[in-house]
């Protein structure tokens, strides 16, 4: 009775040659998924990626049909364990075989693969070893313990041969596929510096006076970090890069202004001086050893680094940051998929398609290894977000410079352990917007989902009007557009409208008094209150960046009575304005004005807000007797104030406004020269207005 399923047993069935390349598939399917499941991305492990898809779309129909035909042959043999293993074995082969399908399609032509359908291939890979494996194992063991009983013959040689077959078919594919994995051959890389490169500052540091280095210590590839736009050619990201296309991460380095000053610090200092600047500006040229001695300026605009700047995998391979600042962060060397390089260097369709296919396929090493929980923390930003000089450049001593990441921490944004409280840099910066890209959904902060259809902007909004016009970026009308609504206040961001208040960023409220008379003194204060900015207002490069107060009083005909904080025809604000900004010196007491912070040793005056925080701007002049002359007019105002006319109103009509630019107008002549006549765009960020009655003085 024990051996009745062997003895009515199709030999036949055995003998067939598509049995054994059945098993023989099978081996290498279950083999190939494990190793792929279980074993450290590497180049073998991408070819049997695409070994196990290619066999599992030829054998889908041929196995299919035998594995149909082989329970066809069965189905009426007594129901034992064996024959209920082999049913369960069979069910989960079919499975594994149709979710499969499904996952090659979804690589080839979806933007990622199902987690779902994923599992359940993974699942049913473990259905097929636990279940159908024993199958065919113990019928192979009885029929080897009863070889030699009566009747037994006939089934032994087939069996035999079939298990011989089977092994020789899923040990040849396995052959076939590690050796395509030995006779790929990767890009080959330079990760070494220069044979003259100038380690000024010690083999040790090797990138100093930036604080940035590499998890090995060395240099780096300049393609390793480079090739940004192939992550918008797959169907993947390409919101994603179309965002970060025109955003100052893109074009940090091939910003005009910046290229200028970094050329100027080489001259005076050298070329090595310049890493200083290269690792939040420039890492890939800084990682690659290019920021070396030079005699050609052009040189600094053909580093590999200068059409990306901060790139994906510049920002995406840090795994290390510190909060000491500028560029303290340490980058990794990412191990590329298959024709990932190769295409970013002669694009090809089918090298695009066997890529993009891998990381879709394959995608566990993409996203452990540039989605990080590192990314979503203020002290990310840190590294490059907070600035200083000490000794090494300026050779006097230490001096702290632009530094948001502390301005936020201790401002009331910052609620640690209550992010219902907290906003950070991410969130304002990097709001929310509808998306179908693949990194869309995250279940890690606290008011969001895996599935809420929404990525992290990487436009970066900030306050730079003037560069991605200037270099005619794609997209730059949107991306300037933006910044003026985001400099006003006006940019909703609606995930944390609980907690950021409406209207402007900065506000601006005019007092004064109701009346006064002829020859009294008109008192007027602003009151400039930063509502909504997470750090300093201004914050950034302040020896560059202007924010001011205009103030302007006519009578109500227009005619012009007093004026502070006008902007003349070349650029330039009038003297004595009410202006935030600093101004740094050098060792000699000379102004810092061409951005030389190399040169820097303190700062003579310096004025921001604080978030949260108000300050006043005050101002003065003598109310005219609005119906008398000019010249009668003219005896209230003394000679160090403002002029102004005589008017034929007794109301004088006063309107203040808060002023910003990026760049003031000294840097913009250094950099393009006056003859060129560019002038940064300014933005009007609040305003307020009154009126003031004006009654005849007493005789």
């Amino acid at each position: 009775m024990q051996f009745r399923e062997q003895r009515n047993a199709n030999p036949r069935s055995w003998g067939w040659t598509l049995a054994a390349w059945t098993a023989g598939f099978l081996i290498f399917e279950t083999l190939t998924g494990l190793s792929i499941w279980l074993l450290p991305f590497s180049v073998a492990n991408q070819v049997l990626v695409m070994a196990h898809t290619l066999a599992g779309v030829l054998f889908f129909i041929p196995a299919t049909w035998y594995l149909v035909r082989h329970w066809l042959d069965y189905r009426k043999a007594l129901l034992t364990h064996i024959k209920v293993l082999g049913y369960i074995g069979l069910a989960g082969t079919a499975l594994c075989g149709l979710s499969g399908l499904v996952l090659t399609y979804q690589a080839l032509f979806y933007w990622r693969i199902s987690p779902t359908w994923d599992l359940v291939h993974i699942l049913t890979t473990l259905v097929i070893l636990t279940f159908l494996a024993p199958h065919v194992a113990l019928i192979g063991a009885r029929v080897w313990r009863s070889r030699r009983l009566p009747g037994m013959e006939p089934l032994w040689e087939p069996i035999r041969t079939y298990s011989a077959r089977s092994l020789l078919t899923g040990g040849v594919l396995i052959a076939v596929s590690l050796l395509g994995a030995y006779a790929y051959q990767p890009v080959e890389l330079v990760n070494e510096f220069p044979p003259d490169y100038n380690f000024k500052y010690g083999q040790d540091r090797p990138f100093a006076p930036s604080q940035a280095s590499t998890a090995t210590g060395g240099a780096l590839d300049s393609r390793l970090l480079s090739g940004s736009q192939s992550c918008g050619t797959a169907g993947c990201h390409e919101e994603i890069v179309r965002e970060w296309e025109v955003s100052a991460h893109r074009w940090s380095a091939m910003d005009i202004a910046f290229q200028k000053i970094q050329l100027t610090m080489a001259e005076q200092n050298g070329p090595e001086s310049t890493r200083y600047c290269g690792g939040c500006h420039d890492p890939i040229s800084l990682f690659s050893g290019a920021k070396n001695i030079f005699t050609d300026p052009n040189q600094l605009t053909s580093m590999a680094g200068f059409q990306e700047g901060v790139s994906c995998l510049a920002c995406h391979g840090i795994h290390e940051t510190d909060l000491k600042g500028n560029a303290h962060y340490t980058v990794a060397q990412l191990d590329r998929y298959l024709f990932e390089l190769e295409y970013d260097e002669s694009p090809s369709e089918w090298k695009r398609l066997t890529r993009d296919f891998l990381i879709r396929a394959y995608p566990a090493h993409h996203v452990e290894t540039l989605s990080k929980r590192l990314f979503k923390a203020p002290e990310y930003c840190a590294a490059c977000h907070k600035q200083f000089i000490d000794e090494e450049i300026n050779s006097v001593g230490w001096v702290q410079l632009q530094n948001q990441y502390d301005n936020w921490r201790k401002s009331r944004w910052n609620h640690p352990e209550d992010p219902t409280r907290t906003i950070e840099c991410r969130e304002c910066h990097m709001p929310l917007v509808d998306s179908t890209d693949p990194a869309s959904g995250d279940a890690l902060d606290y008011n969001r989902s895996p599935h809420d259809g929404k990525h992290r902007s990487h436009r970066f909004i900030a306050s730079n009007q003037l560069m991605p016009e200037l270099l005619a970026l794609p997209g730059w009308e949107e991306q300037v557009a933006l910044t003026e609504k985001w400099l006003q206040g006006d940019f909703e961001i609606p995930e944390i409208a609980d907690k950021w208040p409406s209207g402007p960023a900065v506000s601006l409220d005019l007092s004064g008094p109701s009346s006064v008379r002829v020859g009294e003194a008109v008192e007027l204060k602003a009151i400039i209150t930063s509502n909504k900015v997470g750090h300093d207002f201004p914050t950034g490069p302040l020896d560059i960046i202007q924010a001011w107060v205009e103030l302007i009083a006519t009578d109500a005909s227009g005619r012009l009575l007093y004026s502070t904080g006008t902007v003349d025809e070349k650029g330039f604000i009038a003297p004595g304005s009410f202006i935030f900004k600093a101004e740094p010196v050098d060792r000699y007491g000379n102004l810092i004005d061409r951005h030389n912070l190399w040169e820097m040793v303190g700062v003579r005056h310096r004025r921001a807000l604080f978030p949260g925080f108000t300050d006043a701007a005050e101002f003065s002049f003598r109310c005219p007797d609005l119906h008398v002359g000019d010249q009668d007019a003219m005896r209230f105002q003394p000679e160090q104030l403002h002029s102004f006319q005589a008017a034929d109103s007794g109301r004088i009509q006063i309107r203040a406004r808060l002023l910003y630019r990026k760049i003031d107008q000294y840097l913009l002549h250094f950099v393009f020269g006056e003859e060129a006549a560019v002038t940064s765009p300014v933005t009007e960020m609040a305003s307020d207005q009154l009126e003031v009655r004006v009654v005849p003085h007493a005789d």
